[in-house]
């Protein structure tokens, strides 16, 4: 059986980081409340076909909840999967780390943190709009590791406004100083409706995409050396250390999103939570589920997703699989697409596995657009 992942969306936040586009509200004493109690009636409104096997609470911040709130989503957590799960990670703000916090959650099975670092420096932090400072990151990771957990992650930016190689590769050693279990290294976006992408809008800053590139290499050569194994283009791990419910995403398998605006791929269908507490709030309440925008899952609609995500994990991706449960797609197409990136330098094919080469993964956004453009050219000429 695939592996089935439990996502829960903690909306609350005390305020917005100017790259942060994901759903969040200002908590009150009457809204966290109500969201505690409706993510238990929204997990019974599920069809819970199999044992759960990952949990992953994202936001917003987790960690911005009271400890005794966090023991009751615990609870919560504990009843629907009826025993242990193999992971349970949550994500959580250096300034939001106390020990009574991290008490409840180790007490309710968290086996795994994600720190939001993002940097070090204190006016790069400042130019992200983080609410936190380097001192708050230090004292929050000692916490994390007294605590006991099993892995740790540490969130880190880079090609930040103002952010040379020098300084993003002393956060780099900074990191690795810690000795985390895992390293998250993300590539700053500049989404829509955030303060960045107005900055972006007005010329007060701009995009560098050969400092970019330039950065994705530094990073993954001083990963590796430091002994953290790439195992997708953001994400190094020390062995046994990957994040399990991330990889299952990755793979096609199903996930169950709690809470507004949370994603679920599960029973068939895809969609999303209304990104809205009040309006999610009052769905359940009326017994329903606040999903939009349903999506048939068709064999075609993954064998596409499993190519798109699975070429951004070094391992690559076995298409046999897919070719016998999709034989609709369109995998003429997609072959001449897979041989021309081979011809090209930017795969590499073994048989019926595919992966790609460090100059494929540093356009791998572009992989996936004409991976999905390959796929849909059966559709248009179906039609």
């Amino acid at each position: 059986m695939k592996a089935l992942g439990l996502y829960v969306h903690v909306p609350f936040c005390a305020s917005t980081c100017d790259f942060c586009a994901f759903y969040q509200e200002q908590p009150t004493a009457t809204t966290v409340k109500g969201f505690l109690t409706d993510i238990g009636r929204e997990a019974k409104l599920v069809r819970w076909a199999r044992p759960i096997e990952t949990i992953f609470w994202g936001g917003g911040t987790p960690g911005l909840l009271a400890p005794a709130d966090l023991a009751v989503l615990g609870e919560t957590m504990r009843e629907i999967c009826g025993g242990p799960v193999r992971e349970w990670s949550v994500e959580l703000a250096p300034a939001s780390v106390t020990e009574a916090r991290l008490a409840a959650l180790r007490a309710a099975g968290v086996t795994r943190i994600s720190l939001g670092v993002q940097s070090f420096r204190p006016e790069l932090l400042d130019a992200l709009g983080r609410q936190h400072t380097r001192e708050q990151v230090f004292r929050a990771y000692e916490r994390i590791r007294a605590a006991g957990f099993e892995s740790v992650n540490l969130d880190l930016m880079f090609a930040l406004p103002g952010q040379d190689e020098s300084a993003w590769l002393e956060d780099l050693r900074q990191a690795v100083a810690l000795q985390p279990d895992h390293l998250s290294t993300y590539c700053l976006t500049f989404e829509e409706d955030t303060k960045l992408w107005v900055k972006l809008s007005k010329g007060a800053v701009k995009l560098d995409p050969v400092r970019e590139r330039e950065l994705y290499e530094r990073t993954w050569e001083f990963l590796g050396t430091a002994g953290f194994a790439q195992y997708e283009v953001s994400n190094f791990a020390r062995p046994g250390h990957a994040c399990q419910h991330n990889v299952n995403t990755w793979h096609m398998h199903e996930w169950v999103g709690l809470g507004p605006s949370a994603a679920s791929q599960h029973d068939g269908l895809r969609g999303a939570n209304i990104a809205d507490l009040a309006k999610w709030s009052e769905r359940i309440g009326r017994g329903e589920r606040a999903t939009e925008d349903r999506v048939s899952l068709t064999p075609e609609l993954l064998a596409e997703d499993a190519l798109i995500f699975g070429l951004r994990m070094n391992a690559g991706v076995d298409t046999g699989p897919w070719r016998a449960r999709a034989p609709a797609a369109n995998w003429g197409e997609v072959d001449a697409l897979l041989a021309r990136m081979d011809a090209e330098g930017l795969a590499i094919r073994s048989e019926t596995r595919v992966r790609l080469t460090d100059r494929g993964r540093l356009v791998a956004d572009a992989v996936g657009v004409e991976v999905m453009n390959a796929f849909a050219s059966h559709a248009v000429g179906a039609s």
